[in-house]
């Protein structure tokens, strides 16, 4: 069927008005694949629409020698991993790790075998339509220069990096955790130093296998396929390795990893990325939050970037992952701080955030706080207030931020990766790395992909597209700790009606000032809500997973609920009375 008539059959079955109610279902989706700009503190679509990327990462075993250093051993698995993903969380966006060690195992020119099968599996994701950031990653520099018995690996860079840089035999001393190595495994450290040095010509290297691997994906993409594309992260979780003498992290990144970013700025354009935006990272622990591992940066002496760069950052709670300095669990707000900071420092360089990485690993001893650190996390992203004050100050909820967790893995738990190559080690159990265990997913015995943690944690509403300004948003997802159901957002006594009508259930709230785009606003409603919509527009229809509200001038809201009943046409009036007169405190 043609795309033309199917959009026709789409709206026919979807053009079904109604006034702050329970809203029409449709049988059909519709899923266009946008072209990303950024404008401001949001990303934008081709209709100037601010877009809210949310989604995982796909995967960590393109960490592992297993299926030679890509996402997936096959482009079906691939598919079944988008689908699933698709179908099981709504997620709209993936980043998607890329292994220095896989496009060019031998100095010279790119493996292109290696990727002819990478592009057809990004092509699972694009023609789903996700967008895709792909990502050229590196945790310890490379696994070749871990010995065969070591306790820990590494991954990005290829053996032959390694051979010419002579280091010495690595040892990470008394460590408790993988990411010690950084700062305290001198060969980890000599190489991470001489990439940012260019000692031995290994940077022009990478820089040269990476616009070669970009006009590969350019040139065997079709165009609706490559706008979906959102760019490129150059270099994951960046760190000198070792300081030059006097220098300092904030010195470090100005001096140093600024120019490599300027450099691979270069590389984008030359390669045919010009319009896409380079998704830059900041030194790793700039925003660590312990304060002996802290390294303050976050390009605070680079100036403005502008909408050619976003601001790409990671956050994992060190604290609670210690299992000492969080003794407790997470609770309301307790990542509103750190995720502001995020906000602040986008706004500060004149350009939008993504979270790329978070999350909190699901087997091991603090694994119990899983549940609500990750729920305490999509809050801080989707608002900096707290639940407990954010019907009272929903003017300083900021940008919803854009986020992939870390990660979806289908393989999760059924690997068989030779640790180091040592035929001896075969890592079998969680994400087969470092002891890592973060996938959200897994695949069962009949072959079905399935959740590993809360369907109502994961697949969440969000506004995935919205036709003006968002002002504030908040969702409170119901999420369980166990048996214990999570509720951190309370609707104030002074407005019993909305109160009333959600009840125990899911809701969600959106406040904007519109716009007459081209193209309507959109919230992604999780699997198994049927919502009841209340909003001050005249209509609102469902096509598939997304609720679409009229693009429309004006300050709007609207309140998605599930309430136990349907309600009545006197309480549906309530409450819209009672948001019209709260709707303009979201204004500054």
């Amino acid at each position: 069927m043609g795309l033309p008539i199917m959009r026709l059959l789409v709206a026919l079955l979807t053009a079904v008005a109604m006034t702050s109610g329970v809203v029409a279902s449709a049988v059909a989706e519709d899923v266009p694949q946008h072209r990303l700009t950024v404008r401001g503190s949001a990303f934008v679509d081709e209709y100037g629409r601010e877009v809210v990327l949310r989604g995982f990462n796909v995967s960590g075993e393109t960490k592992l020698a297993e299926n030679g250093f890509l996402p997936f051993a096959t482009a079906a698995d691939a598919r079944r991993s988008a689908q699933s993903m698709r179908a099981l969380t709504g997620a709209n966006a993936v980043r998607f790790p890329i292994a220095w060690a896989g496009t060019q195992p031998v100095r010279g020119p790119v493996d292109t075998r290696y990727l002819a099968a990478l592009t057809d599996q990004l092509k699972a994701f694009l023609d789903e339509g996700f967008t895709v950031l792909p990502d050229f990653h590196q945790d310890l520099f490379s696994r070749y220069l871990f010995n065969r018995g070591s306790w820990y690996t590494g991954d990005g860079a290829p053996k032959w990096v390694v051979d010419l840089g002579g280091y010495p035999a690595e040892s990470c001393g008394i460590c408790a955790h993988w990411g010690q190595n950084i700062t305290q495994n001198g060969a980890v450290q000599d190489a991470t130093k001489d990439f940012w040095h260019n000692a031995r010509g290994v940077q022009d290297e990478f820089v040269g296998q990476a616009v070669q691997t970009m006009s590969y994906l350019r040139t065997n993409l079709s165009a609706a396929q490559f706008a979906g594309v959102a760019g490129m992260d150059p270099y994951n979780e960046p760190f000198a390795g070792r300081y030059d003498q006097g220098q300092d992290s904030k010195a470090w990144e100005q001096n140093v990893l600024w120019p490599f970013f300027e450099r691979f700025r270069e590389a984008m354009d030359s390669a045919g990325w010009q319009d896409k935006p380079a998704f830059v990272e900041p030194n790793m622990f700039w925003n660590a939050n312990i304060s002996f591992q802290l390294h303050p940066g976050g390009f605070q002496d680079t100036g403005v970037l502008g909408p050619r760069y976003v601001f790409n950052t990671h956050f994992y709670d060190q604290l609670a992952q210690s299992g000492v300095f969080l003794p407790g669990k997470a609770g309301d707000g307790q990542y509103s701080a750190s995720f502001g900071t995020v906000r602040d420092r986008a706004a500060a360089l004149g350009t939008t955030a993504i979270v790329t990485e978070f999350g909190h690993p699901m087997t091991g001893y603090t694994s119990d706080k899983t549940p609500t650190v990750d729920k305490a996390m999509y809050q801080a992203l989707d608002s900096r207030v707290a639940g407990a004050n954010w019907w009272r100050k929903p003017a300083d909820s900021g940008p919803v931020l854009s986020a992939t967790q870390w990660q979806w893995d289908i393989y999760s738990g059924r690997h068989h990766e030779l640790m180091n190559d040592n035929p001896d080690k075969v890592k079998t159990d969680g994400d087969a790395w470092n002891g890592e265990d973060f996938s959200s997913a897994r695949t069962a015995d009949d072959g079905t992909v399935q959740l590993r943690q809360d369907a109502r944690l994961l697949d969440r509403l969000y506004p995935a597209a919205v036709a003006g300004h968002t002002l504030a948003f908040t969702y409170e997802d119901r999420s369980r700790d166990g048996s214990q159901t999570l509720t951190w957002n309370q609707i104030p006594s002074t407005m019993p009606a909305t109160a009333a009508l959600t009840g125990t259930g899911r809701y969600g709230v959106l406040v904007w000032q519109g716009t007459d785009a081209g193209a309507p606003t959109e919230l992604h409603v999780p699997s198994g809500m049927t919502p009841t919509v209340v909003t001050d527009l005249a209509s609102v229809t469902r096509v598939g997973d997304r609720l679409r509200l009229p693009a429309t001038p004006g300050l709007h809201y609207a309140l998605i609920a599930e309430p136990a009943a349907a309600p009545s046409a006197a309480q549906l009036a309530a409450v819209r009375a009672e948001l019209a007169a709260w709707a303009p405190t979201a204004v500054r």
